[in-house]
């Protein structure tokens, strides 16, 4: 065979095998912008835009510079541990990122010889030397789904000239300002000098609840890799962690009063479990940025990993012959004892996490074997439900609620996913409906579930464990919650949303760089004005923010394809 001829088969391998060339990859993978002709970046990023976009801005030509030596952060009116903390985070933030420090060291060497540069521009309006914290209510000790989120900033504006100021009622206002001020700040184009464009800005979130929920069930999170989420939560405006911590394949919550769960239960007893200490600081960690811990024990179906821990919890199930099959089915809702188990249970959780709401589940529960078991079989007869097991499912929901509400003498509030309701579920009428299923075609549930007269947060269209090729976050950005037929009142029962990350695939390695900044496009979907939503106009600054976030010591993916970053991971 020729050398010609091995060099042509070649090629034909490479194609077959989807080793293409660059421009028959290009025309597979999804891209919904036009590609730039010539050479470079795809996307270009903007400088100094605020990720998720602020509700209102009004910025100018004119800048300010900050001297990293001379900055500090002035606190005015009420302060707390909440606001101590973020003003020596956020100073870090902006001068010492973890992999972009490089512009603080250049600007101590050379802002001497290099200070003409700016100070000779026509906009340089001064050197901002202190901006004024000025919170004016007394902190909250947790945020809360009614926190007030609102805040003001102002850099050099005509009312405060050569002055800087970030004002709200609450510490989380502050928080949310503190943020958006950091994100204000960009290096000069010589990199020696951190610049701020005199602003002003008034900014407040549409939906007060924004979440990411996070399965560390499927696979095990350790805590630095929960962190770095809930830090890049706070980095975009997402107040809710939605923490689904046991699921069929491991129960890695050490519980005070049922040790066995874990022990019996995770996938190792030793290095897989999450220490009353451990969910101690993470409750901690994300307060501290304004971010709501729920978490999810989800009853009576993925509940496999309960089992080996309290006998008897679990359904067994039959074979047709009558014979006990060697499998389990989900919890068992007719002896008393497990009611019982489940009061002590969850008493303990609602000691341990502070928020007012917990995530019951309900979803997905395989009727199989309770169509199997004899015990349930006698007990819907005697009931008189014949092979209705939705109504057994209601049964079960409708004693769990019961003897929750009657454990924490009413306080308890609740999430559920939406098959509680499609199966007709009695709920308390606070409870939070969360509608996951159908992707982008979700508008009949919403509408169903809301003219129930029930809040609802929606998950349907922000599944990021689904990967593609390419770009998809435009996907997410375009998926608008309030776009279902109903009235304006139902409307209004919509509080929010949640990107979720399953865990199936996804482990420690991987799952900070896949879930972002691809959940950035769900932060501004639920923060920003319903009329931000061109994904041509919010990719630059997504571009922008990806290369923040890269500096600030994440490792996250690129997210519009062909980019560089100044600094790079």
């Amino acid at each position: 065979m020729t050398m010609k001829s091995i060099s042509l088969l070649f090629l034909l391998l490479n194609i077959s095998l989807g080793w293409a060339e660059p421009d028959i990859q290009k025309a597979n993978l999804r891209f919904p912008f036009d590609l730039p002709k010539g050479n470079g970046a795809w996307i270009r990023p903007t400088v100094g835009q605020i990720w998720p976009k602020p509700q209102l801005e009004q910025p100018t030509d004119n800048f300010m510079v900050l001297r990293p030596n001379d900055f500090h952060f002035q606190i005015t009116g009420h302060t707390c541990d909440i606001l101590e903390e973020a003003i020596h985070r956020y100073y870090n933030l902006i001068f010492f990122p973890p992999r972009g420090s490089g512009t603080s060291k250049r600007f101590q060497k050379l802002s001497n010889k290099y200070s003409m540069t700016w100070e000779k521009n026509e906009n340089f309006r001064g050197y901002l030397d202190t901006v004024i914290l000025n919170v004016m209510q007394p902190c909250e000790k947790l945020p809360s789904l009614n926190m007030d989120e609102h805040y003001e900033i102002k850099i050099d504006t005509t009312d405060r000239p050569r002055e800087g100021i970030i004002l709200g009622q609450s510490v989380w206002g502050i928080l949310r300002g503190l943020e958006s001020f950091s994100q204000l700040v960009y290096s000069s184009q010589n990199g020696i000098a951190f610049q701020i464009n005199s602003t002003m800005i008034m900014d407040f979130p549409r939906f007060p609840h924004r979440g990411l929920l996070l399965d560390s069930s499927r696979h095990f999170l350790p805590l630095p890799v929960i962190k770095d989420n809930l830090d890049l939560m706070a980095q975009n405006k997402l107040n809710v962690f939605h923490w689904h911590i046991t699921d069929d394949p491991a129960f890695p919550y050490e519980s005070r009063k049922f040790p066995s769960l874990s022990q019996l239960g995770s996938f190792n007893p030793y290095s897989h479990v999450y220490s009353p200490s451990d969910v101690e600081d993470v409750i901690q960690y994300a307060r501290m940025r304004g971010i709501r811990v729920i978490p999810e024990f989800d009853t009576p179906g993925h509940t496999q990993s309960w089992g080996p821990g309290s006998p008897g919890l679990l359904t067994p199930c039959y074979k047709k012959d009558g014979t006990k099959d060697n499998f389990f089915g989900p919890i068992n809702p007719v002896p008393a004892k497990n009611y019982k188990f489940l009061r002590e249970f969850f008493a303990e959780i609602f000691q341990v996490f502070p928020d007012a709401y917990v995530h019951l589940g309900g979803d997905e529960v395989d009727f199989s074997c309770w169509a199997s078991n004899p015990e349930i079989k006698s007990f819907m007869k005697q009931q008189g439900w014949e092979q209705d097991f939705a109504r057994l499912e209601q049964f079960y929901m409708q004693r769990l609620i019961n003897v929750t509400q009657d454990v924490t003498k009413g306080e308890m509030r609740y999430l559920v996913w939406q098959e509680v309701i499609d199966n007709n579920v009695v709920l308390p009428t606070n409870t939070v409906i969360h509608v996951w299923k159908d992707g982008n075609n979700f508008h009949d549930e919403l509408a169903r579930v809301t003219k129930f007269g029930y809040r609802t947060v929606l998950s349907s269209p922000w599944y990021l464990n689904y990967i593609n090729y390419g770009v998809d976050w435009d996907r997410y950005y375009l998926a608008e919650p309030l776009s279902f037929n109903g009235t304006e009142s139902q409307k209004r029962l919509v509080i929010g949303g949640e990107a979720c990350m399953w865990g199936e695939f996804i482990d420690a390695v991987s799952v900070t760089s896949i879930t972002w900044p691809r959940a950035s496009a769900v932060a501004e979907r639920l923060w920003s004005s319903a009329s931000t939503n061109d994904p041509r106009l919010a990719a630059p600054r997504l571009e922008e923010h990806r290369c923040r976030l890269l500096r600030r010591g994440f490792n996250v993916n690129p997210i519009n394809g062909v980019s560089y970053c100044d600094i790079e991971w």
